[in-house]
């Protein structure tokens, strides 16, 4: 081999120096769905991708690891920064065309998309050392470009930013990247197999996105000790002496390799029924999935097992197994709704050869199905009728919870306050929310520098361009870095008809404005004086609302309650939506108001906040009559902790939900304490409560 090509070579294989110190996939235990769900959009990366979401620790990024030492070897152009195939490259290439005959023989490529990359590390960027040294306007192709042909994995994909995981999502979706931008312009090739892991404690991904994965996996760990004990005594093999664990299961691997690139082959060549499509299509209708995106991913999936399992036809074995993979993400129908499928309903859909039919009219002979079951004719395909189903049949049930104690507990009295006695223990009651509505957008006062999000105004790294900077950054100010150099030309000495000359201290990086994400605190009154069913309802039911809004908008929420004698967080400060929905859920009410300790415990966890994530803003929202009445001078010790939290510069909002024909006027003093918008119950109904605050626009 000449020099060339051995440069070649080594530019190609650079995984191979650390394959010896990947954990086989054919070692890992307990995760056959997982595993499943990577060989079938490996061997038909046109199914999009899969979504693996799990609890920490239990070898999701082992596997995903570990998939690409079995995938098989690739063939590519010499020379293509883009892996184009020799036997039928891009003829849109921007290292094309290519008529070369010589192919260079390489492992397919896992590529790492890391949480804090930005937009033109992924999708690629202008060359800065061409553009400023030679001044020409060349692409520098970004990591959808490195992963065409290959693997792209984004651990944490849940924490990546929305536009990357729309820009990840389209490229997987479309085959394609087009690049404009920085005076590029730029199409290439990106068909690629992504494969995203997330641990749902941490957030969840917005519906929309959720949806454009192709396939999704719930992983947990093994309860089983044999089980657990067998993973233990493997990592500990492959800890000791990697090449030896290796070796052990090297046949595995070369078994599933080859089994990889047979079932690939074969893919074309598996046919599809009018049976296994209209099948397909009654058990995406029997889940109520939105779209059609359902169908059609199913019906891939399908096509891809029947390869797998070495079978030219999509049996009902297929099909069922696609729909664990493909529906359990779709059929959600908010986020509140915990993930899963009814696997007795996909049975009764599916009509199981081992479920007796219902006794019908006599018909026509049945003909024989693909899979050998009897289909009865008028393309009925199984005599359950799936919209004929009782509530335990059909998923989670739509009717309503069990009724709440009724309105008022036997220790109100008519103006919803409390009498506890001393020493005797805090009557309480649980109200339930109501269904959740469409929130208003809340935002935090003046320009902010957080997280880019879709709440309040601020300067984040995606955004509209409204300045430029010397400070580093990722996206490059072309105009306002020629005009730093231009008036250096002359001291640099460039004489008529020159290049410009550029230096590193000309370099401007632009400043963008777009959203931001907050963190939204509610101090929630939850003595006895907000005992009244009805209200504490309304209070819950807002508080849903906000969590639904702030899951969208990529927003953290928390809770604080106070009642008796103490405060509680009741919901640390989170972005997982269902964590947030049980807690509050499960929250009572009733007993005396300690205000102040209220008050004290909304300061103390912003104030842990600010150390742990200093650039996001919060938003306070005390929802109480302004009552205190726990412990001496209760009420003057509220007044205090307001003021004190006057001093954190927090922006406020106090929700008045006095009741009765006398008015107190208490909660209009906590507002002038903390320096808070003031907003009376009666003035602002349950379905306007979460947006409150929307009226603190950006200065």
């Amino acid at each position: 081999m000449d020099t060339r090509e051995e440069v070649l070579t080594q530019w190609l294989r650079p995984e191979m120096t650390s394959s010896v110190r990947t954990f086989p996939f054919s070692a890992v235990v307990g995760s056959d769905d997982m595993a499943l769900a990577l060989v079938l959009t490996s061997i038909s990366p046109e199914v999009g991708g899969v979504l693996v979401r799990g609890e920490k620790g239990t070898a999701k990024s082992t596997m995903v690891r570990a998939l690409a030492a079995v995938l098989p070897d690739q063939q590519v152009v010499p020379g293509c920064r883009f892996s184009c195939d020799p036997t039928d490259p891009d003829p849109s290439c921007p290292d094309g065309p290519h008529t070369e005959t010589l192919a260079l023989t390489r492992p397919a490529r896992l590529v790492e998309l890391p949480v804090g990359a930005t937009e033109d590390r992924v999708i690629g960027s202008l060359d800065l050392q061409q553009a400023l040294g030679a001044g020409q306007v060349s692409y520098e192709p970004g990591l959808l470009a490195a992963a065409h042909r290959g693997i792209l994995y984004v651990d944490e994909v849940n924490l990546l930013h929305d536009h990357l995981v729309d820009l990840l999502l389209d490229a997987a979706a479309m085959g394609r990247s087009t690049v404009e931008r920085d005076g590029v312009s730029v199409a290439h090739a990106a068909r690629l197999v992504l494969v995203g892991t997330m641990n749902p404690e941490e957030g969840e991904l917005r519906p929309q996105l959720l949806d454009r994965f192709g396939l999704t996996v719930e992983v947990v760990a093994p309860r089983e000790p044999a089980q657990r004990s067998e993973v233990v005594r493997r990592r500990l093999a492959f800890d000791a002496d990697p090449v030896r664990f290796v070796a052990r299961f090297a046949s595995d691997e070369a078994a599933i390799r080859d089994r990889l690139a047979a079932a690939a082959k074969r893919l074309p060549d598996v046919g599809l029924s009018d049976w296994a499509l209209t099948k397909i299509a009654g058990v995406c209708a029997g889940f109520e999935v939105d779209g059609m995106r359902a169908d059609i991913v199913t019906a891939r999936a399908a096509i891809a097992h029947a390869a797998w399992h070495d079978r030219t036809d999509v049996t009902r074995a297929d099909i069922r197994a696609a729909a664990r993979l493909a529906l359990p993400h779709r059929r959600r129908r908010n986020p509140f709704d915990a993930p899963g499928l009814d696997e007795e309903l996909l049975d009764r859909l599916l009509g199981d050869d081992d479920l007796e039919p219902e006794p019908e009219p006599e018909r026509e002979p049945p003909t024989p199905d693909p899979d050998g079951a009897a289909t009865p004719p008028n393309g009925e395909d199984s005599p359950a009728d799936p919209t004929d189903q009782s509530p335990s049949e059909s998923g989670p049930s739509d009717q309503p919870e069990t009724s709440a104690p009724s309105d008022r507990t036997d220790s109100a009295t008519d103006d919803g306050q409390a009498h506890e006695a001393p020493g005797e223990p805090t009557p309480t009651s649980l109200a339930q929310a109501e269904q959740p509505y469409r929130a208003r957008l809340l935002s935090v006062r003046g320009t902010g520098g957080g997280e880019a999000g879709r709440r309040s105004r601020a300067l984040t790294s995606v955004g509209r361009t409204v300045g430029a900077t010397t400070t580093s950054g990722s996206r490059l100010h072309f105009p306002a870095t020629v005009r730093a150099a231009a008036t250096e030309q002359l001291r640099r000495g460039r004489r008529p008809g020159d290049r410009l000359r550029f230096a590193r201290v000309d370099l401007r990086t632009a400043v963008t404005e777009g959203r931001e994400s907050n963190l939204v605190l509610f101090c929630v009154d939850a003595s006895g004086s907000m005992a009244a069913r009805k209200r504490m309802t309304e209070v819950k039911t807002a508080v849903l609302s906000l969590l639904l809004d702030a899951y969208q908008r990529r927003d953290k929420v928390g809770l604080v309650t106070f009642r008796g004698a103490a405060a509680t967080l009741a919901l640390p400060p989170t972005s997982s939506v269902e964590v947030a929905a049980r807690r509050l859920t499960e929250l009572p009410n009733g007993g005396r108001t300690p205000l102040a300790e209220g008050l004290l415990c909304a300061a103390e966890t912003l104030r842990w906040e600010q150390i742990r994530d200093p650039r996001r803003r919060p938003l306070l929202v005390v929802v109480t009559d302004g009552r205190a009445t726990s412990g001496p001078d209760a009420l003057d010790r509220a007044r205090q902790s307001a003021r004190y939290l006057r001093t954190l510069g927090v922006d406020a909002v106090v929700v008045d939900c006095e009741s009765g024909r006398m008015s107190l006027g208490l909660a209009l003093g906590l507002a002038t304490d903390l320096g808070a918008q003031y907003v009376r119950l009666r003035e602002v109904s349950a379905e306007a409560l979460a947006g409150v605050a929307s009226t603190r626009r950006a200065a």
